[in-house]
């Protein structure tokens, strides 16, 4: 009898310890404290407020990527809480995925000047996908315009903190923003990549402040 409970005690907790190996929480201040971080033409620095502290990347006129400690993702959920700012052509931030390297990247970012922009054309640019080297965010707008950048469907402030999330598989990437029951973005990959790197994302004139980062692998 006493081995027939040791054995439903087993099988129960296993779908819990699969359930936690599939959940990963990346805390952003610890990985930095530690060097785990890799920036790329940034310089990133941790701010702390009464709130919690969170990763700052510095502002300046390169395009850049803070790397994790996660070289293998490949289907499922990032979930990454940041913050921008409400300065025109000066707010460009996201995550950056199935990363080979330095330049051969997926990435969706958001330019929050633009959520609640007069311009209906401007909000159309809110979201953004992009995969570099070959399509960068020029080259999709001028060739498939509006198809991978969409506006956000009430958006959040552009100088507060919101959440934006990934659900990413083999051929497509959905971006949802805040706790939004439908997805802002819809696109198709444009590459064969279907694992690689993670990373948080900054264009060019653009700093960022990022934290809590989940993600969840399929």
């Amino acid at each position: 009898m006493k081995k027939q409970i040791q054995f439903i005690f087993t099988l129960t907790l296993f779908p819990l310890v699969l359930l936690g190996q599939l959940r990963q929480d990346i805390d952003l201040v610890t990985l930095y404290k530690k060097g785990k971080l890799k920036s790329v033409n940034k310089e990133i620095k941790i701010v702390s407020v009464d709130s919690g502290a969170y990763l700052k990347i510095i502002e300046n006129k390169k395009e850049g990527i803070v790397w994790l400690p996660v070289k293998d993702f490949k289907d499922g959920t990032i979930e990454i809480e940041m913050r921008g700012k409400d300065v025109f052509q000066r707010s460009f931030i996201g995550i950056a995925f199935h990363g080979a390297d330095d330049t051969n990247y997926d990435a969706v970012y958001c330019r929050p000047f633009n959520f609640f922009a007069k311009d209906s054309v401007r909000r159309i640019h809110a979201v953004q996908y992009i995969s570099h080297p070959d399509f960068t965010w020029e080259k999709l707008r001028k060739e498939r315009n509006a198809v991978f950048e969409k506006e956000i469907i009430n958006p959040p402030n552009p100088n507060d903190w919101f959440t934006l999330k990934l659900v990413i598989d083999s051929t497509t990437v959905k971006a949802y923003i805040n706790d939004a029951e439908q997805p802002s973005l819809i696109v198709e990959k444009l590459n064969n990549r279907t694992s690689g790197k993670l990373g948080l994302f900054t264009a060019d004139s653009s700093g960022g402040d990022f934290k809590n980062i989940k993600v969840s692998y399929n």
